[in-house]
């Protein structure tokens, strides 16, 4: 949709007057999964497709919030700004942003229409939700002229995901969709939130991302499972190193010390996180060096791991990554994302794209009897105002 037409359907939503628009990206995690909240290494980039924010001032002291994507719309008094709403209702993830500025002692004296347009597949594992938060956090920031750095708005969108979503995510998704630049993507410390923009150079090369259309709920407890398992890991081997979190140990040493965690499955689990970890490093050397042969490699066994070792892939993700592999041109091909549903990413060399979306397609559909959709990527920018 044009940015004229959503202007257009914010004034017969919400009348005449002057206009604010935002927009902020979806990404794409190259390598680096079930890392960020480990404290490890993410290499993800943004998207073209995101969330787009119209926003308007009123006179009315209530925030009205309004999706072209969804029906349902909201109308809150400005004293209930740090209220979740009922679980599953998507004003949470706004709100929980806006929740952030009223608690860091941002004064909001005034009301505000929000209208919402997501090109970001919902359930495709792109963060849709995460660029919702950070579209919110930039118009707010803006509106209101706070001056909030653009890191801090990265990390009150994390903080609405924990809140008011209830999901115990890593920092990447948000700092992705705030920090992302174009033909870029990001070499993120999720620890200390250094990071370095990595020019994306693929000579002949698509990032295709292949969307299985089951989708994934990160709700839905299993991820909060992931991480608490995670956590069990850590204090399993804490008698034997110094650690605090999983990105504290090298793999040679966990190599060493992995049968110190009694439970099997926190074993395989942490032994995912240190092992990706160490990929996703190896991985951007690659890229740096033009080896992309080597990156692919690291791709799949990025993904074997999240299937073998986290258990995140499922049937679908499964079935996408091993038709993709079978085509011919494919350097690599992983789950991206949180899992249990959602997308592949895959790099295709040029000539096989057209033959990669038919063949994989056609596949996939007879394996399991659902329509899927790809996209050829496109690397964009960050979370930013666009009139």
């Amino acid at each position: 949709m044009k940015v004229e037409e959503l202007k257009n359907k914010f004034v017969e939503v919400y009348g005449e007057g002057e206009i604010s628009g935002f927009f902020s990206p979806g990404r794409v995690n190259l390598i680096g999964e079930h890392t960020d909240y480990n404290g490890g290494f993410v290499f993800p980039c943004a998207l073209s497709f995101g969330t787009y924010c119209l926003v308007r001032k009123n006179n009315e002291n209530v925030f009205r919030f309004a999706s072209l994507n969804v029906e349902n719309s909201e109308e809150l008094t400005l004293d209930k700004l740090t209220t979740p709403l009922d679980k599953g209702n998507w004003v949470n993830y706004p709100l929980g942003t806006i929740a952030q500025f009223v608690k860091s002692g941002h004064e909001i004296n005034a009301g505000v229409d929000f209208l919402f347009y997501g090109n970001v597949p919902n359930g495709a594992g792109l963060s849709s939700s995460a660029s919702l938060e950070i579209a919110t956090a930039v118009a707010v920031n803006d509106l209101f002229g706070f001056g909030v750095d653009q890191v801090d708005l990265v990390k009150m969108g994390q903080k609405a995901e924990h809140e008011f979503a209830g999901v115990n995510c890593g920092i990447m998704d948000q700092f992705a969709s705030g920090m992302g630049a174009a033909d870029s993507a990001i070499f993120l410390n999720c620890d200390t939130l250094e990071y370095e923009l990595v020019p994306v150079k693929l000579d002949g090369v698509k990032i295709v991302i292949s969307n299985t259309n089951s989708p994934h709920s990160l709700g839905s407890g299993e991820y909060n499972e992931r991480v608490a398992q995670c956590q069990a890991a850590v204090e399993a081997l804490k008698p034997y190193t110094k650690i605090n979190q999983l990105a504290d140990i090298s793999w040679d040493e966990f190599k060493k010390l992995e049968d110190k965690i009694e439970d099997e499955t926190v074993r395989r689990r942490a032994r995912h996180v240190v092992s990706e970890i160490e990929r996703t490093v190896e991985a951007v050397d690659a890229l740096k060096a033009g080896n992309l042969e080597v990156f692919g490699k690291l791709m799949n066994a990025s993904h074997d791991s999240l299937r073998d070792d986290y258990e995140v892939t499922g049937n679908e993700l499964d079935a996408m990554v091993e038709e993709a592999r079978k085509i011919e041109g494919v350097i690599g091909s992983r789950m991206t994302g949180g899992g249990f549903g959602g997308s592949t990413v895959s790099l295709v060399k040029d000539e096989a794209v057209d033959d990669f979306i038919q063949q994989v397609g056609a596949n996939y559909k007879k394996r399991t009897y659902i329509n899927p959709e790809f996209y050829v990527a496109e690397i964009g920018q960050g979370g930013h105002k666009i009139f």
